[in-house]
């Protein structure tokens, strides 16, 4: 499975070798997207997809993404460079993405398993375009599954009178994997601030509950007490603010007074492995942008 794998995303990097994205966020103003556009020019560059937004054309924030290939073998450390002085005249917050090179992703998970297995189905398929380095978690039930696919699995127990030290061993084997990304798939433990600090906007959670309701433990059984019509599942960058982070990525399912809470939480289950997939798949195609405590999704 492994191997069958290997050659997906060889193909993919060889398909990609000279596709680049840039994604910049800038106070709007005339001018930006002829600079950006004349750049790539230069660059002898054809543009693939290009997406732009703006909140406000008369003093607002302005968004774009760009998907292009270089004619020519390029240094992306060359484009960067060549590009900073567009940058600082348009006070430009930007990052500049080869595609051939995959984020490396870290999944935590704690004993539901069902994400997980959405995220290893779709990694197995050639769905997910991103290298899944390892797998992280406080109990032992993904072992066997993990294993199954030939991913790194790291037990690290964790709970409120360990914490301190659990995400001690859990950067350090963050940095061992030269992690991009850290995927909470179902991972029943609050990370500190002091974690967060180290992975600003690359962890993506999946709440079970259409936030904001329901913030917290047993969104499921506190929906069926409260008699809800419909039920969801929402990914979002974590921050320090429980479950209040930006939001990517929301789905609903409806319910009726027939459904007993064990019902609430088989459907959304199935809501919840969806959400976090799209989420995912968007975070590493560079498709958002975080702007305050909200998200641009192209």
């Amino acid at each position: 499975m492994a191997v069958h794998f290997l050659e997906k995303i060889k193909a993919f990097q060889q398909q990609n070798e000279n596709r680049y994205r840039i994604v910049i966020s800038c106070p709007d103003q005339p001018g930006i997207v002829a600079a950006v556009s004349e750049f790539l020019y230069k660059q002898k560059a054809n543009i693939m997809e290009s997406n732009q937004y703006t909140t406000d054309p008369d003093g607002g924030s302005f968004f774009l993404r760009i998907e292009f290939e270089c004619q020519r073998e390029s240094d992306t450390h060359q484009l960067e460079e060549d590009f900073q002085s567009i940058a600082a005249h348009f006070q430009m917050d930007w990052q500049l993405v080869r595609v051939r090179d995959l984020k490396k992703l870290a999944v935590f998970v704690s004993k539901e398993l069902h994400c997980l297995q959405e995220i290893l189905w779709e990694y197995q398929s050639g769905n997910l375009m991103a290298d899944l380095a390892v797998i992280v978690s406080n109990h032992e039930d993904a072992r066997d599954l993990a294993e199954a696919y030939g991913i790194p699995f790291h037990h690290i127990p964790a709970n409120k009178d360990i914490r301190q030290e659990a995400e001690r061993q859990q950067l350090s084997v963050l940095k061992q994997y030269q992690i991009d990304t850290v995927i909470l798939a179902r991972y029943m433990q609050i990370l500190t601030p002091a974690f967060l600090e180290n992975y600003k906007n690359k962890i993506i959670n999946i709440h079970h509950s259409f936030l904001p309701a329901f913030i917290g433990a047993k969104p499921y059984e506190r929906a069926f007490e409260r008699g809800v019509k419909l039920i969801g599942a929402t990914s979002h960058y974590v921050t320090s603010d429980l479950d209040e982070g930006p939001i990517i990525e929301q789905d609903i399912h409806r319910v009726n007074h027939k459904d007993k809470a064990a019902d609430l939480k088989r459907v959304g289950r199935l809501v919840e492995r969806s959400v976090l997939m799209r989420a995912m798949k968007w975070h590493v195609d560079d498709r958002v942008i975080v702007f305050g405590n909200k998200t641009i999704i192209f």
